[in-house]
């Protein structure tokens, strides 16, 4: 409680006094500048606190000077379009940031209130304005620009060293084995958090090519670390022996080490071994609980390639894993997709896998880039997306048709 309110007034002619007295000093010395003017806008009445901020004496502006004079030259431009006219138009105007000048030229930030006494025939008398100092609120309001510059360029910061992570994580593009397409996809669920997809296609010996697909638990920076053990430790084990379930083997290994510890992440792979065959490709594919390929028949037909009994990579020390075969002839596209394609939403639904074979059949007769580039496109249809999706697709050429470069991941 502060002095005046903690102070009891016994007398009550004291407290009358006290009252009466103070209605001139307390518009000439309130904490808000008060002024009156004449319909023209000449001043004819301006309080003490006015006065000390602009720096002018009483006899300066009292009917020598107009309340637009007092303006900086936007704001006397401002008054004269607009507070004028929504002055006269409706009586008055609440809060309107305007920017005085002082006799020293310095700027004033104020906040201006006005209303118009009129006569008993309603014509206009005169103007009573009361006018706050915002320089504080001026200075907080600048703060907090500054503020948001700052969190947006920290943001900006952020997002670049994010996609740049996420960049690391990927190959540069993928190659195409002879007779074939590939073509390959990212899409960030939110350019603020790396995620934890990845996928490779990489050529092994006797004409052999390795590729895998995969999805790490989580996000973030822990994620990422686990995503480029998980890349390098499939390319490298698919050096030693590439039967798929050999590599997802080795990678299990490498991941369940630490089961115990917070670190741990688990993960979701198709690993996937080409062998060449006369005039296509046999693929060999292994699932560890990953969402199973698809594949699209240049005749109209796409259906997923299961690897029944798979499980996650990373859970249990001896993983039950099983490998199939497949034959892609002239014309098949194999595609491998992350989760966060079926999982993505139209409204309260989420996409789901028959709805992607369906889409997929429509697709037919397609190869590995348009295949990828009719998938992204779906991808932008969704009303949600809350992960990321990662796509590759492989496809064997038509004979007369001549492969170019593998895609390179957007």
């Amino acid at each position: 409680m502060d002095a005046v309110s903690s102070r009891s007034v016994g007398d009550p002619s004291e407290l009358a006094a006290l009252i009466g007295d103070d209605t001139d000093e307390l518009y000439d010395n309130a904490p808000c500048g008060n002024l009156a003017t004449l319909p023209d806008g000449t001043i004819v009445r301006v309080n003490s606190t006015l006065l000390g901020w602009l720096g002018h004496t009483r006899e300066e502006l009292v009917g020598r000077r107009r309340f637009v004079d007092l303006l900086t030259v936007g704001g006397q431009v401002f008054h004269e379009t607009h507070l004028a006219p929504l002055l006269r138009m409706r009586g008055e105007i609440n809060g309107i940031a305007l920017q005085r000048r002082a006799a020293d030229g310095t700027r004033l930030p104020v906040l201006v209130t006005a209303t118009v006494r009129t006569g008993a025939d309603g014509t206009p008398l005169m103007v009573r304005t009361t006018i706050f100092d915002a320089r504080e609120r001026r200075a907080y309001e600048q703060e907090l620009l500054r503020a948001r510059r700052d969190a947006e360029g920290d943001r900006e910061r952020l997002r670049g060293l994010v996609s740049g992570l996420q960049r690391s994580l990927l190959p540069v593009s993928l190659p195409a084995p002879a007779g074939m397409r590939t073509a390959g996809h990212y899409r960030m669920a939110s350019p603020d958090e790396v995620g934890g997809d990845f996928y490779d296609l990489f050529p092994l010996s006797e004409g052999r090519w390795g590729f895998f697909l995969g999805d790490v638990c989580g996000k973030g920076v822990e994620a990422a670390a686990v995503t480029a053990a998980a890349r390098y430790t499939l390319r490298a084990a698919a050096v030693y022996d590439p039967t798929p379930e050999a590599v997802l083997r080795n990678l299990n290994s490498v991941l369940y080490q630490e089961y115990r510890s917070q670190a741990h992440r688990h993960c979701t792979v198709v690993s996937g071994l080409l062998t060449p065959d006369g005039t296509g490709w046999t693929a060999t594919i292994a699932g560890g609980g990953h969402p199973p390929p698809l594949l699209l028949r240049p005749d109209g037909k796409a259906r997923h390639q299961h690897t029944t009994g798979g499980t996650l990579i990373g859970i249990i020390a001896d993983p039950r894993l099983v490998s199939r075969t497949l034959r892609l002839d002239p014309g098949d596209t194999l595609v491998l997709y992350s989760d966060g394609l079926t999982d993505a939403k139209t409204g309260d639904q989420r996409f789901g896998s028959e709805a992607l074979e369906a889409f997929a059949g429509t697709l037919t007769p397609t190869d590995a880039p348009g295949a990828v580039a009719a998938f992204v496109e779906l991808l932008g249809t969704f009303d949600e997306l809350d992960d990321d999706v990662a796509l590759m697709a492989m496809s064997v050429d038509r004979p007369g048709s001549a492969a170019p470069p593998g895609i390179a991941p957007a």
